[in-house]
């Protein structure tokens, strides 16, 4: 199916944050690539999917979601910066799925149920932005999360500890490697509005820049 039949059907639009795998994508050790995704719009038999590595039509893949638990599937359309994703489930756990999404979509309205965070920790409404590296180079990534000193992001790059790098035009290091990713810490701290802006600014370089291919 494609996107654009999908987004006539009945869907919940829903941000659930999670990691899938891509095949023919590893990493120096030979282990298959895990990177962070989150969805936007979902149904009992397929969702769309924000991704820092897009992938091809018909590629299969393995996912797994903090709300829903693991999927299995393939790819059948693809934007920039996204997937629609296929469901393989039996009906018995498509219809567990689909009663799950119902539940979801009434806590949705329910204006009596708020959410009260702490957590100094937020994601931009657009979760894409655009790392430059040290050799100067570009590529895409996917923020999983952004504090006011540092971010973590998931990209097809993976830059060693120490790196100097920039997120946006937010300029720091990074400090730790995560299972769908790394971390960077900022060489300064920002206020949250200015952050925002700062971490989303696009280059131009990335539209001309070519895809990395994957590690075979």
């Amino acid at each position: 199916m494609s996107v654009e039949k999908f987004l006539k059907q009945r869907a919940v639009k829903i941000t659930v944050y999670g990691s899938y795998t891509l095949p023919n994508w590893y990493d120096a050790h030979g282990r298959l690539r895990t990177f962070a995704c989150r969805t936007t719009r979902v149904s009992p038999f397929r969702m769309i999917v924000d991704v820092p590595v897009v992938g091809k039509i018909g590629d299969r893949l393995t996912s797994y979601f903090e709300e829903f638990g693991r999927f299995e599937g393939s790819i059948t359309d693809t934007m920039s910066g996204s997937f629609l994703f296929e469901l393989e489930m039996t009906r018995a756990m498509r219809e567990k799925f689909a009663d799950k999404l119902t539940w979801i979509e009434k806590r949705q309205k329910d204006p009596s149920i708020l959410e009260v965070r702490d957590n100094p920790r937020f994601i931009p409404s657009d979760p894409h932005a655009v790392l430059t590296l040290a050799d100067g180079s570009v590529r895409s990534c996917l923020l999983i999360d952004v504090s006011l000193s540092g971010a973590a992001v998931s990209s097809e790059a993976q830059p060693p500890i120490g790196m100097p790098l920039a997120v946006g035009a937010c300029i720091g290091r990074v400090v730790r490697h995560l299972p769908n990713g790394f971390a960077i810490k900022f060489v300064e701290s920002y206020k949250q509005k200015d952050l925002v802006r700062l971490i989303s600014r696009k280059t131009r370089e990335l539209q001309s820049a070519p895809e990395a291919d994957p590690v075979a």
